[in-house]
């Protein structure tokens, strides 16, 4: 074994848990606002029992997307239902300084060539991607039936009916014919179970709940002045710390980071986009740069790179060295799949080598720099791109406390212990981020209860089951949407939100059509579906070179439920997003039955 594989795994190693996703906890008790909407209150309406022909419980990209294609297909009758008080769903939520995307604007944000919106930059900031899906939804009329400041808190089959009953917290005993459900993982802060959590007496909060009352400033930008003489600790180093961290190092009289891993911090080099270059792009522009995008991020070949990012750059790589292995032929004794993985490790050394060296190159502090390098693979974590991150730490007011791994020792009333020591604060944010490896019932913050009763918990209590990971047996007229069972696309997540919503539509379209009450998978489908995804497990995996998180299960083994639960399409993204694309309009519909 290479002495940077020791590294890798020793460093694997410091930070493994026998808690895995337990270690974190719901915000409960004194926490338990933090999952208010601070930003739109809440007015009293009367209960809704009504009707409508679909429902779309959840009001971010996927509600969007997929409703505005059901409503292309010819549906007007669409409602969206939202606990937040807005569209949006994460972009609703995440308004804390510095947030943008870190997958290009041009990939990441959907309908762009239906709303007529150019994005500003190459990767635009939170109020700009929030102003998006308010415009999907102005766009397609979505607003009109929509409720919001509304939570689901049950999902109920009437069989007699071939309706969904809808229940809510507003007293609603609406019903729908067809529903989706778009309840992502990211409008459900976690928080860390860190011991006396409960104790601390000074100001906290999460970064999906940005205290702008305690902080000042605003999430367009402006400073934050309440933070001037103040003494602030944020607990987590990952993709949302990253974006928040510069500005509180800016605003923030001491800034202290505590940091349990390092993330991978690569060049973001945005700028601005050019109107003219804009205007001259032709119709269809942006499912072509979509497929290129998945095309090169997930290992194929095509003969330009549109999007030209980090994401896209490991890639371009591994092909580059796969070129240069077979210029004279087959490798002596090497399979294709091996010259392959080959390719990707010195790929990925090569980058992360260079990542580390930017650190060393930016941070001033030599001991500093040590501790902000990553050692893992690039996709171990959620790869990060910034410019402003690595250098706030060579503020004299910024103080990285680095835990080794092991994480905070624990929080008392005046601050936090870290081997030893302790930090006085306050204030403390939770960069925690949200639940992803919990059951989709807690993540969704409901039950759904299909034919005879059976609760879609209990369905999955094994592991997910689905086909394309959006028709469940035994609960018709329901679709999911979410990555896994399907493309499971994490580099650009909304890319999977476009084409589910395609194929929903079209199904919907297809059942009207024909008169179906219900819309239901095959057992037989459903089954041959999971076992093609077992065949050949792409997703949730356990790899002795990664750092734990939630990309592998924490860290701790990954048996056939976390498979199931993260599973992928054999074939790749690009194979499912081909498939899907002739499944729904070959007017087939294989293995789903109309009634």
């Amino acid at each position: 074994m290479s002495d940077l594989r020791s590294k890798y795994r020793l460093e694997r190693d410091k930070r493994l848990r026998s808690d895995g996703n337990a270690q974190y906890i719901e915000p409960t008790g004194r926490f338990a606002h933090f999952l208010d909407d601070p930003y739109v209150p809440k007015v009293e309406r009367e209960p809704l029992t009504d009707d409508v022909t679909f429902a779309f419980i959840g009001g971010g990209f996927a509600g969007l997307v997929t409703s505005a294609r059901v409503k292309q297909a010819g549906i007007d009758d669409v409602r969206i239902i939202e606990g937040g008080g807005d569209v949006g769903g994460a972009w609703y939520w995440n308004r804390y300084p510095g947030a943008m995307c870190d997958t290009a604007a041009m990939v990441y944000l959907p309908l762009l060539e239906e709303t007529g919106h150019m994005p500003t930059k190459k990767y635009v900031y939170a109020p700009e991607i929030f102003g998006q899906a308010k415009r999907i939804a102005t766009t397609f009329g979505l607003y009109d039936k929509a409720v919001f400041s509304t939570a689901v808190t049950s999902l109920t089959w009437d069989d007699d009916r071939s309706r969904w009953v809808i229940r809510t917290d507003r007293g609603d005993a609406m019903t729908a014919k067809f529903v989706a459900m778009g309840t992502g993982p990211l409008h459900r802060p976690k928080l860390p179970g860190i011991e006396g959590i409960d104790s601390f007496g000074g100001h906290c909060f999460h970064t999906s709940r940005w205290d702008y009352a305690y902080t000042g400033g605003s999430y367009e930008g402006a400073p934050m002045t309440n933070l001037a003489g103040k003494r602030v600790g944020i607990i987590g180093t990952g993709a949302t710390a990253v974006q928040c961290i510069p500005a509180l190092g800016r605003d923030a009289g001491e800034l202290f980071v505590f940091q349990r891993t390092p993330s991978s911090i690569d060049v973001r080099s945005n700028h601005d986009t050019d109107p003219d270059w804009f205007a001259s792009l032709q119709p269809g522009w942006q499912r072509e740069w979509l497929m290129n995008f998945v095309t090169l991020q997930t290992g194929g070949y095509a003969e330009e790179d549109l999007v030209k990012d980090g994401w896209t750059d490991i890639t371009k790589r591994i092909l580059q060295r796969m070129s240069e292995m077979f210029k004279d032929g087959m490798p002596d004794g090497m399979s294709l799949q091996e010259a392959f993985l080959k390719a990707y490790q010195d790929s990925d050394d090569e980058k992360m080598d260079e990542i580390r060296a930017r650190v060393d190159a930016v941070v001033h502090d030599p001991a500093t720099a040590e501790a902000l390098k990553p050692w893992y693979r690039q996709l171990c974590k959620r790869p990060c791109f910034h410019d402003e991150y690595l250098q706030t730490y060579n503020r004299p007011n910024v103080h990285l406390i680095d835990t080794n791994g092991k994480g905070v020792e624990r929080i008392d009333e005046t601050g936090i212990w870290v081997g030893g020591v302790h930090h006085e604060l306050d204030c403390i944010i939770f960069a925690s981020g949200f639940e992803v490896g919990t059951t989709y019932a807690r993540r969704a913050g409901f039950e759904t209860y299909g034919r005879d009763g059976v609760a879609l918990g209990d369905y999955w209590a094994e592991g997910m089951r689905s086909k394309h990971g959006m028709h469940v047996h035994g609960f018709p007229n329901l679709f999911v949407v979410a990555p896994s069972q399907a493309a499971n696309l994490i580099s650009n997540v909304t890319h999977n939100f476009g084409e589910a919503g395609s194929t929903i539509a079209a199904v919907v379209r297809h059942a009207i059509e024909v008169g179906a009450d219900e819309v239901e998978v095959t057992r037989d489908a459903e089954d041959a579906w999971v076992a093609l995804l077992e065949q050949n497990q792409r997703g949730l995996r356990a790899d002795p070179d990664c750092t734990p998180g939630y990309y592998n299960n924490e860290g701790l083994p990954v048996g056939r439920k976390e498979q199931l639960n993260g599973a992928g399409y054999p074939e790749g993204p690009v194979a499912y997003f081909n498939y899907i694309d002739a499944w729904r309009n070959s007017g087939e519909f294989e293995g789903v039955a109309f009634r």
